[in-house]
């Protein structure tokens, strides 16, 4: 019994020393630089968010393999018609059953404008969409 309790106490404090040493190695202290706000790493400027818009761009807002028979094609040649209909279906996505898209037409640059107003008419803000790429950029 005297062995039993001796070994299983040798063994806590070998397997705590171990684990203590792998924790205080697992992670380095990171460079001094500036903080969140100002241009470093941080929940707005890098770290988690900008990793998670990297990942939004490279495989879109579903989880990858969930439209695994759908190919993404290079130039998507859209619209006016289908930028209402994503636009629409964006709405909708995110549970939102009361405003609406208004005013889509081809801009002289290319790009697709399109913007979003509630129901009574009004405008809450203005996108433009790439007709090639799909890339959404706020204008107004």
């Amino acid at each position: 019994m005297r062995k039993t309790l001796l070994a299983a106490a040798a063994a806590f404090v070998i397997g705590g020393a171990t684990v203590g040493s792998l924790i205080s190695y697992a992670q380095p202290v990171p460079p001094p630089g500036p903080g969140p706000g100002m241009g470093g790493p941080g929940w707005h400027h890098g770290g988690p968010v900008e990793w998670m818009r990297h990942w939004r761009e490279a495989h879109g807002p579903v989880a990858p393999g969930a439209f695994a028979l759908v190919f993404r094609q290079a130039d998507r040649n859209l619209t006016p018609t289908d930028v209402q209909k994503i636009a629409e279906a964006f709405l909708l996505w995110h549970g939102n059953h009361s405003w609406k898209v208004v005013d889509v037409a081809a801009n002289a640059g290319g790009a697709i404008g399109f913007a979003l107003a509630t129901q009574q008419g009004s405008v809450i803000a203005r996108f433009t969409m790439d007709p090639h790429t799909g890339r959404v950029t706020r204008v107004g």
